[in-house]
């Protein structure tokens, strides 16, 4: 299961993950994101994984996809989270790394 809350803030948009990004919740992801485009304007998108517990690889390549667009940022504040951001970033890396945070 994944639940998916959208924050809105003046300088960024918040999408917190809790739960499993794996199987067909990748695709909840998908949608919440392609949702928080158009609402974005000028702000990041920040993708905060610390509560997530259990990701697939469809789970890291549509993060890492998600990154690779130049206003979104990956965030975690635990080990399980901190060790799948490196990981994303070692696997794909791309030209956006400072979208590499820890909360």
């Amino acid at each position: 299961m994944l639940r998916i809350t959208t924050e809105s803030e003046p300088l960024k948009i918040t999408l917190k993950l809790e739960g499993d990004l794996t199987g067909i919740f990748v695709t909840e992801l998908f949608d919440a994101w392609r949702e928080a485009i158009p609402a974005l304007g000028q702000r990041a998108l920040c993708i905060d994984l610390s509560a997530v517990y259990r990701i697939d690889k469809a789970g890291e390549y549509l993060l890492a996809l998600v990154r690779s667009t130049a206003s979104t940022q990956l965030l975690g504040s635990g080990i399980f989270s901190r060790d799948l951001i490196r990981n994303i970033a070692r696997d794909w890396p791309c030209a956006n790394e400072a979208a590499l945070q820890e909360a």
